[in-house]
């Protein structure tokens, strides 16, 4: 089998760190402390880990030397990313005695290579918090020095030896300083990092079997595709918590990658996706209590631990220090103070506005989730909440109205319950096939629209952006392929694929305190337009595109190197049913683009992204203090003007309206041009439409 190049996607691990550290100066003795070990639990987990993985993934990877030279890649990545830990000769040394055996290890259940690097890990990262502890009591540092520090190692070499290695640990402190005193919020870097190390040090002695075990497991699941992890018995416990969206916390799921929480949804109606500040990808490095209580730094801490550290009790203040994903991770931290709450259906739920242009009404519905009160419906409650039964409430409101045209806003939507993106899809079309579901044996499930009503099938836009996904993605896909409205936006994330969650269960015994192993959830199968193309990998390429301040380079599937790859199936037996011709596409991509020529605050945003985009591709960043507070300077300025504004792809406002959406602006012109374009207005009341035959 060829080898497949493999990053960290979902990393659990408690003990890698920020890009700070050291320089050679004061020698720290090596840590001698007790090494690891698998329990037998986790040994009887492995081989059902591996059991399941081979039987029931979507993927059937061969099993063999390749896979184990790029499971080791993986888990050296994943426990030092930054390649600030381990020397040359350590990586070279694992390869020797592990390159080829860890594939024997997976089928037997073993996880010695795993935790053999683990305790090499563990010791590299103590002498390492030691040394910059010391480091910093005793040192000063140069910043009118030229030099400069590479904050993406990926390619990167291997250190070679200690003194290359505590050079580097010296310009990630100096580094940290800078960054530090031009966040703004700390009066005393030094002694802030010093007490920061030294609670690093702490965390690194307290680490358990469990730790090296869950990073360790996760770097085999991994493998096999970016959204397969085990989960131990109480991770699971913890993600049932998570998936119930009823906690009084922030609003946010979060994940380990490599040395940093990171926020891998914002949830639709929660406290943070109300404050419009917290963004997904963003990595948060500390939590405070209150208004005014310290900052704690949890780079490094077990993901249980920063999620309870996080909640609290509901109307309570919590402050979250984050580097923002939209600087690359390279600009200053910020903090942000959200007030705990809980999150519902009703917060989540679809809402309208109406835009005026150029005598044109055109309505817009926003749907954040995709969501759906499941005991309600399986009761059969009366008025239960669902996004298709909203929408369609609001498409009746906005007909009554009088709108022209309608523009469908899934920006920032990142999917939910499916069979609601189906009944969505419904509401603009007549009946037929959605999306299609193919698992790895070849079984085919194509799902439909059965209703042959049609809700409104007047002037559409669907906007998108990199963070719509999934469910999104199969709504988008299928308006496009229907020809049923124009999709706008940028191109989306590109989920593809259905997980499944198996509880790991062994046999009965009366020799076992305990039957449960855990939960693996793996993928199980890949979604598929009706056209036969997967939405995976690629996602869904808008009819008009708008450049986006999210970065491609660190959001989307296509930024894991393991995830499934884009295919085709047969296509699902549908008809068109818009009545936009090519040209008339054609015609309106035209007057858009000269629309967005003639823009003068779209030319700003332009000039602005260009900016921040040539900040991002930088993979050095400058020690020498005037230089480093000019580029930050540059952010902070591009940020104070659009971040408010969610890069030009707009927020609310306090009374409803949309602040400095440029997309949405000129989204709505095009639905105003097509139903210029035919000169059918839509009907007031409840009158049929002339084009529906009467159809309701």
């Amino acid at each position: 089998m060829s080898s497949f190049s493999i990053r960290p996607v979902f990393v659990t691990c408690l003990a890698v760190f920020l890009l700070l550290c050291s320089s050679p100066c004061h020698a720290v003795g090596k840590d001698t402390r007790s090494v690891l070990e698998p329990t037998e639990l986790q040994q009887e987990a492995e081989k059902y880990i591996s059991r399941y993985l081979r039987q029931h993934h979507f993927r059937r990877v061969p099993v063999n030397d390749s896979l184990s030279l790029e499971i080791l890649r993986r888990y050296l990545d994943e426990l030092d990313h930054s390649k600030s830990y381990f020397l040359k000769g350590d990586v070279d040394r694992f390869t020797r005695q592990y390159g080829k055996r860890i594939d024997d290890q997976f089928l037997a259940g073993s996880a010695e290579a795993g935790f053999a690097v683990y305790n090499r890990f563990l010791e590299q990262a103590r002498t390492k918090m030691a040394f910059m502890s010391s480091l910093l009591d005793t040192a000063s540092f140069d910043f009118n020095r030229r030099e400069t520090l590479d904050i993406k190692r990926e390619d990167a070499s291997w250190p070679l030896d200690e003194e290359e290695l505590r050079d580097l640990w010296r310009k990630e402190v100096k580094y940290q300083l800078l960054n530090m005193k031009y966040s703004g919020e700390e009066e005393n870097a030094r002694d802030v990092l010093s007490k920061r190390y030294r609670n690093r040090l702490s965390l690194l002695r307290q680490q358990t079997s469990e730790d090296a075990f869950r990073v360790y497991s996760n770097a085999l699941t991994t493998s096999f595709d970016p959204h397969t992890n085990y989960f131990s018995p109480m991770d699971f416990e913890n993600f049932q918590i998570d998936m119930s969206r009823s906690l009084e916390g922030i609003g946010a799921k979060l994940q380990l990658e490599n040395e940093y929480t990171v926020v891998n949804e914002v949830i639709p109606g929660g406290p943070a996706f109300k404050g419009k500040q917290l963004k997904k990808g963003d990595r948060i490095i500390g939590v405070g209590q209150g208004q005014n209580g310290d900052i704690r730094d949890i780079v490094g801490w077990r993901i249980s631990d920063v999620v309870q550290l996080i909640r609290g009790k509901k109307g309570t203040t919590v402050r979250l220090k984050v580097l923002p994903v939209s600087q690359g991770g390279k600009g200053p931290s910020k903090i942000i103070s959200i007030v705990r709450d809980e999150v519902t259906l009703e917060e989540q739920s679809a809402r309208k506005s109406v835009i005026e242009h150029e005598g044109r009404t055109i309505g817009v519905i926003t749907v954040p989730a995709f969501y759906l009160d499941f005991e309600g419906q399986k009761q059969n409650k009366p008025g239960y909440k669902s996004t298709s039964r909203d929408v369609e409430n609001i498409i009746g409101e906005l007909r009554k109205q009088g709108v022209d045209g309608i523009v469908l806003d899934l920006r920032n939507n990142g999917g939910g319950a499916l069979e609601e993106a189906v009944k969505l899809t419904g509401l603009f079309i007549p009946a037929g096939p959605v999306v299609q579901i193919r698992n790895s044996q070849g079984g085919r499930l194509v799902l439909r629209d059965e209703d042959p009503a049609v809700r409104y099938d007047g002037p559409l836009a669907v906007l998108v952006n990199r963070y719509s996904a999934s469910a999104s993605e199969i709504l988008a896909a299928a308006i496009q392929d229907y020809g049923r409205g124009l999709v706008i936006g940028g191109r989306t994330f590109g989920k593809g694929t259905v997980q499944s969650i198996l509880k790991i269960n062994r046999p009965f015994n009366f020799f076992y305190k305990t039957d449960d192993l855990g939960q693996l959830k793996l993928t199980v199968a890949k979604f598929y337009r009706i056209t036969g193309e997967s939405t995976q990998h690629l996602g869904v390429t808008p009819d008009l595109v708008f450049p986006s301040m999210i970065d491609s380079e660190v959001v989307g599937e296509d930024t894991y190197p393991s995830s499934l790859p884009w295919d085709r199936i047969s296509p699902a037996d549908y008809e068109a049913s818009g009545n936009l011709s090519e040209q008339d596409i054609e015609t309106l991509r035209e007057r858009y683009l000269k629309r967005l020529g003639s823009d003068p605050l779209y030319s700003t945003y332009v000039a602005d992204l260009d900016s921040l985009r040539e900040f991002r591709r930088k993979h050095v960043v400058s020690l020498y203090e005037p230089v480093f507070r000019t580029e930050l300077e540059q952010v902070q300025d591009f940020e104070a003007s659009w971040e408010q504004g969610s890069g030009g792809e707009g927020t609310d406002g306090e009374d409803g309206e949309e602040q400095n959406d440029i997309l949405l602006s000129h989204a709505a012109a095009v639905v105003a041009e097509m139903a210029s374009l035919d000169e059918r207005p839509l009907p007031a009341g409840d009158d049929p439409a002339p084009w529906t035959g009467g159809k309701e």
